[in-house]
């Protein structure tokens, strides 16, 4: 027998429910553990709280491989709480493993509520434990860090690094300060127990996600979005605007515009309860969430119910919502570091065993820094390196998560040890690909993952290095385009760079047997300007008052041009590159209201801004009505011709690139950056199923209209052009609807300067 399902619990239903039917699946049980193993296997305790079978009692178990002491703290409420039980946990026999088992009734008895709130205390070789000590004493001090980078002090109490969900943040609207984690002289005596967040004791967690679309991987649209950002701006999503249940509402729009993928920035537990309500000073926010508290825990604001439970049922709730509209939901993930940052406060990890965790300097007192934040996760630890396999897991088997994109992932395949750098696609990015199968090039069972291919300092640019299971983010796509497009006289590009880009750049790719959908092409991130912006903006401008900033940072690289100041003309070149993208193979993603021209006034770096102007604004589909309609033909274009989505990289016979007067171009074409006109004519492959007889793409970089010549048709076929992105065809949304293409008379056309025209042969 199991515990009843967390849809609906109490303490009281727990203890009720010792004759209850078995419900599903235990949670997971270790790193290399089935998530879901046979329903009459013997049930094992996993890391973290768990209640048993029948839910008599809760087991505890966390993991140190340097504590000499573990406590576990059980507090009646989050906050200014009174302590109900301590629980010392034992170290299990030849185990890294310390453990408990707690009776519920004894719990209840000692003033726990419905709800069972907890906490960690860690003692270690720099603070030895010492039956003198309280909370608030310093009896048992040896050091705030050692020389062997231990930085145990009992008294902050710690996050359970396998909560599945926490009670609060570190600090909160009615408790802003951080002091209360901070170590050094006049803190090291402090007890954060009091504010601490704490973690809650869930029952079973069943999956319950729906059937997962599992389309092959060369078929996705990406729509990369905050997940709050989706619908706070939105007026008709009501009390619930900003949260899990309004986004899986918007399911039915995102699949009108084509969209088979959504990728949410970062829904994991971060510290952002702070963030500013009416603002004076939003330099502290955190809106992206690139900060890391808790793994497996989902993002409580951005919840509408945040009762204990709440998050988890209503996450999982719109992951049903997004599969029945055939859309799958990537999250992105940030293992490479976490909130604790570069060593001055204790929440978690850094607490229970901060030399496993943490990749430490040479020292051993300080820690290795690849990601700027201050100290990065060693995950060639099998401490860490589990603690991410099975957070993935959970993710994925039990949340229905389909797809991750890790953030700054070279930092997990370092392998060099304190102070340097040395990326290995063996170790934990292996065990990714083998604890999470990727998915088939027909798609089906296995998840996505993709790698942002980077990370700061020598050695960590990666691109194309990943091993082979994994896409990657292609910078380098980003980069030429924006370059040939903005840079015209300042970056030389040829046409054959070009070409090589939009056919899925596969000296990047194919030299380790990747296909071009190992790609994910893009041309702007939520990491810089809009695709508006990109082609309005000289220069960042985050320095603005709110809501458009004030954001530090960004990048002074960013390739943008404002197109002399002309709007007409900077929509046309937003067009333009919103067509090369979806035109190229390998797998186009885009950002949260770039289909509806949306803007973040040139701040190119908004991590902070949990504000108005980051929000999408329904109004912006009405106001750039043209614009969006333009985007959603053209990704419903790419979705009806499986020619521009090929599985393998593309032949001779599929595709052939041509000079504007319709002759192909030769080698010495492709590679004379003076030249800016290239046309390339795709045909389907053999079963492919592509519907037109060829695809022709004129795109003209040069800053003067051009009269080029289509290439020869076949005697029974027609040219049919589809789109034009110039600025004369824009009352007319720039691309014919369906079955109203317009069929040319003759096989010469006029090309307007910096745009991009698409026409079918059939």
């Amino acid at each position: 027998m199991r515990v009843p399902t967390f849809a609906a619990w109490s303490l009281g239903a727990l203890l009720a429910g010792a004759a209850c039917a078995d419900t599903g699946a235990p949670p997971l049980s270790g790193a290399d553990a089935a998530a879901r193993p046979d329903a009459m296997a013997p049930w094992s305790p996993p890391l973290g709280a768990s209640y048993e079978p029948g839910g008599e009692a809760v087991h505890v178990r966390v993991a140190s491989t340097r504590a000499s002491r573990l406590e576990a703290w059980f507090y009646d409420r989050p906050l200014d709480g009174a302590r109900v039980r301590v629980v010392e946990l034992v170290r299990e026999p030849d185990s890294d493993v310390f453990a408990a088992r707690v009776e519920v009734a004894d719990l209840i008895a000692a003033g726990a509520g419905d709800t069972l709130y907890y906490g960690v205390r860690a003692w270690g070789p720099n603070w030895a434990w010492d039956p003198a000590w309280s909370p608030g004493s310093a009896a048992g001090f040896v050091a705030d860090v050692d020389a062997d980078g231990n930085r145990f002090n009992p008294n902050k109490l710690l996050i359970d690094p396998y909560t599945r969900e926490l009670s609060h943040d570190p600090a909160t609207i009615g408790q802003p300060s951080r002091d209360a984690y901070r170590v050094g002289d006049d803190w090291r005596a402090v007890d954060s127990g009091p504010v601490a967040p704490k973690s809650i004791v869930l029952p079973e967690v069943v999956p319950d996600v729906g059937a997962r679309p599992g389309r092959a991987l060369r078929d996705h649209v990406v729509y990369e979005v905050h997940l709050r950002g989706l619908t706070r701006g939105d007026p008709d999503a009501g009390p619930c605007a900003g949260t899990y249940a309004a986004a899986g509402a918007r399911a039915a729009d995102l699949a009108a515009l084509g969209v088979t993928a959504i990728e949410l920035l970062p829904v994991q537990e971060t510290p952002n309860d702070t963030n500013d309500v009416v603002p004076d000073d939003a330099g502290g926010d955190n809106y992206w969430g690139y900060s890391t508290l808790a793994f497996f825990a989902p993002d409580r604001r951005y919840a509408c119910d945040r009762a204990p439970g709440g998050p988890t049922r209503e996450f999982q709730a719109m992951v049903r919502a997004f599969h029945a509209a055939g859309i799958e939901v990537w999250i992105d993930v940030v293992y490479n570091h976490t909130s604790e940052g570069g060593g001055g406060s204790l929440l978690s990890l850094r607490g229970l065993d901060n030399a496993a965790y943490y990749e430490l300097n040479a020292a051993g007192t300080g820690f290795t820094d690849h990601t700027g934040i201050g100290a990065d996760v060693d995950t060639t630890h099998p401490l860490a390196a589990d603690l991410v396999i099975d957070s993935l897991r959970w993710w994925h088997d039990v949340l229905g998560v389909d797809g991750f994109r890790f953030d700054l992932a070279s930092v997990l395949g370092d392998t060099c040890g304190p102070g340097c750098f040395d990326f290995e696609r063996e170790g934990l990015l292996t065990r990714i690909t083998e604890a999470l199968p990727a998915r088939g090039p027909d798609g089906g069972a296995g998840a996505i993952v993709v790698a942002e291919p980077w990370a700061i300092g020598p050695g960590t640019y990666q691109i194309g290095n990943f091993p082979a299971g994994w896409a990657e983010w292609n910078g380098p796509y980003r980069d030429l385009v924006r370059d040939d497009q903005n840079r015209l006289g300042v970056a030389a590009v040829t046409p054959g760079w070009l070409a090589n880009r939009i056919a899925g750049s596969r000296e990047l790719f194919g030299d380790d047997g990747r296909q071009p959908w190992h790609s994910i092409n893009f041309v702007v991130a939520h990491d810089g300007f809009t695709l508006r912006d990109l082609y309005a903006c000289n220069a960042k401008r985050n320095d603005q008052p709110w809501p458009f900033g004030p954001s530090s940072g960004g990048s002074n690289d960013n390739r943008s041009w404002d197109q002399a100041g002309d709007p007409t003309r900077q929509r046309q070149a937003a067009r333009t590159g919103l067509a090369l993208l979806m035109l190229s193979a390998g797998v186009p993603m885009i950002t949260g209201g770039d289909e509806a021209y949306r803007t973040q006034g040139c701040n190119n770096n908004p991590y902070n801004l949990d504000s108005p102007a980051m929000w999408l604004d329904p109004a912006d589909a009405d106001e750039h009505a043209a614009f969006a309609t333009f985007a959603r033909r053209l990704i419903a274009f790419r979705h009806a011709h499986p020619a521009l989505r090929p599985a393998t990289w593309w032949t001779g016979a599929e595709v052939t690139w041509h000079r504007a007067d319709g002759s192909s171009a030769s080698g010495a074409y492709m590679d004379d950056a003076s030249q800016h006109v290239l046309g390339w004519r795709v045909r389907g492959a053999v079963g492919s199923g592509e519907p037109a007889r060829s695809i022709y793409v004129l795109y003209n970089g040069w800053s003067s209209a051009v009269r080029a010549t289509l290439p020869p048709r076949a005697d029974d076929a027609r040219w049919y052009r589809v789109a034009d992105t110039a600025a004369w065809l824009e009352d007319e949304g720039n691309f014919h609807a369906p079955g109203d293409e317009y069929e040319m008379q003759g096989v010469v056309y006029d090309l307007a300067a910096r745009s991009l025209a698409v026409f079918v042969e059939r």
